[in-house]
């Protein structure tokens, strides 16, 4: 005989709710039993339970299936430990190429459950973050933020700039100015106009270890100081200068955190503003203001706290810039902060004031501003004005060939390419003929001199030299005299009304239809 097997009897719960009612009706068991279409026995171990409806649990121990990722999870495991930080849908699609044993797609699931498994119950440890308690008026956080990811620009060209941004942690209040690096002196503006804007201190400054604030003590960068202009700038303020841990943003995570819940809301005013082109800087810098303004006002409550709590500012105003004594060369340049700039050749053995601000360098003769110059980014290299020396070069032509600062006087690649025209053509007297369409750049237009050299470069026949440069300018103004001299053009609209009445139109010598007319009249209003 072969061996007997035990079926398991499910039950369902319409069954028992039967099986109770017919008892409780005062029927034996048996007959309730057979009423709920059950045996005696059954019947009889569902009503010796506390809860008759409740159906017995048992443990489901053993696999109903062959474990689809029994081969390839002992491997899983080694290069989880070895690397914890690996994701599942990654190892998985490696595991899937390289094992001679081939998975299913449908098996990602089930492995990504059991490396999440593995991660609850042996994985790394996650970082701790400590919610800090703020006080009111205890600290003003600022960084930098790179605003290039937005697209912003300037009547067509690209804006590329940071935001200084200051963010004081209890009410979350926020200011930012537009700064091209991160320097003193976008610092100096821009805890000017943020401190400014409260009319209060807080007690201490908080920021990262950039340059600007901090220099290196120790060979390997764990020890960092700040720096005495940053110590100045927060002594003229009365603040306590404070940074976080080397290689630790997390620990400005105030500031951090609000740089992408700004850059959003400039973006969100951006798209409903329909364009992200402006026509000056100044009119983004307004911009600017009415997001800022508009996010602060939801902040007045807390602002409260801040502003009772922190200190009136000083009476005296930080100056954004700052002064440092020249002297010109006899090559008409400056030196200042590692850069040659150069200067108008009548400054030559001038000892002057030059006011460095962000954007822009002025010099003084005494209280006298006798230039103004562009502040010249990176490291070591010179900002070269042609117009400054090209007079002078006119008359010693023969200087150009070797002149230190030679690349600086091709203002775009087109002149350039008029240069190397010259030294083709013309090698004796090339340097004379190229700085004359300089001098004419300087006194013309640059602008208006490049188009005129890109369309005698194109004419492989023409001669390329101030001479034609000029020629072709004088014709290109008196055709827009001729332009604006003419009579404004008069329109009879009297065919279009006649059109729109629809009242018997001809089109190539037939008369419309009504159906026709119709359309022509949309069409006409359209």
């Amino acid at each position: 005989m072969g061996a007997r097997v035990r079926l398991r009897v499910v039950v369902k719960r319409t069954q028992l709710t039967k099986l109770v009612s017919e008892r409780n009706q005062g029927k034996n068991i048996t007959m309730s039993a057979m009423k709920a279409g059950m045996s005696r026995t059954t019947a009889a171990k569902y009503l010796g339970q506390n809860d008759v409806t409740e159906q017995p649990q048992v443990q489901h121990t053993w696999r109903t299936r062959k474990d689809p990722l029994e081969a390839i999870w002992p491997k899983a495991l080694d290069m989880l430990h070895q690397a914890p930080e690996l994701e599942a849908k990654a190892l998985f699609e490696h595991l899937a190429t390289t094992h001679p044993e081939p998975l299913k797609p449908g098996h990602l699931r089930t492995f990504q459950r059991r490396v999440k498994a593995w991660r609850l119950k042996e994985g790394p440890e996650k970082e701790v973050f400590f919610t800090q308690d703020v006080k009111p008026g205890d600290t003003l956080a600022v960084d930098w933020t790179d605003m290039k990811p937005l697209g912003i620009t300037i009547q067509g060209r690209p804006l590329d700039h940071k935001l200084f941004h200051a963010v004081l942690p209890f009410s979350r209040w926020d200011w930012a100015t537009r700064a091209h690096s991160e320097s003193v002196l976008s610092l100096r503006a821009g805890l000017k106009a943020a401190l400014g804007r409260l009319g209060r201190v807080p007690r201490e400054l908080l920021t990262d270890h950039s340059s600007t604030a901090t220099h290196q003590l120790s060979r390997d960068g764990s020890r960092r100081g700040f720096n005495e202009e940053y110590q100045g700038i927060c002594a003229h303020y009365g603040m306590e200068p404070r940074a976080i841990n080397v290689g630790r943003p997390q620990e400005n995570g105030c500031c951090e955190s609000s740089h992408g819940h700004l850059k959003r809301r400039i973006k969100q005013h951006l798209l409903l503003r329909g364009s992200r082109d402006f026509e000056s800087e100044e009119a983004y810098d307004r911009f600017l203001i009415g997001v800022l303004e508009a996010g602060n006002a939801l902040r007045t409550a807390r602002l409260a706290e801040d502003l009772a709590a922190m200190r009136e500012t000083p009476a005296a105003e930080l100056p954004d810039f700052r002064e440092t004594m020249v002297t010109v060369n006899n090559n008409s340049t400056i030196r200042l902060r590692k850069q040659v700039y150069s200067v108008p050749a009548r400054l030559i053995g001038q000892k002057l004031l030059a006011r460095e601000h962000e954007n822009c360098i002025v010099l003084f003769a005494g209280t006298e501003a006798v230039a103004e110059l562009p502040v010249k980014r990176g490291g070591n290299g010179a900002e070269i004005n042609y117009r400054h020396v090209i007079g002078h070069l006119l008359r010693k032509p023969g200087a150009f060939a070797n002149y230190r600062w030679r690349e600086e006087m091709f203002p775009t690649p087109v002149y350039r390419a008029a240069y190397d025209w010259q030294e083709r053509r013309n090698p004796g007297t090339a340097s004379r003929r190229y700085l004359e369409i300089l001098k004419l750049a300087a006194d013309e237009g640059e602008t208006a001199v490049e188009n005129a050299l890109e369309q005698l470069l194109a004419n492989h026949r023409a001669d390329i030299s101030a001479k034609e440069v000029l020629a072709m300018l004088d014709t290109w103004r008196d055709l827009k005299a001729e332009w604006r001299s003419r009579p404004p053009l008069e329109v009879d609209l009297a065919d279009y009304d006649h059109l729109i009445d629809g009242a018997d139109d001809l089109i190539g010598g037939e008369e419309i239809g009504p159906l026709e007319a119709s359309a022509t009249q949309e069409v006409a209003h359209a």
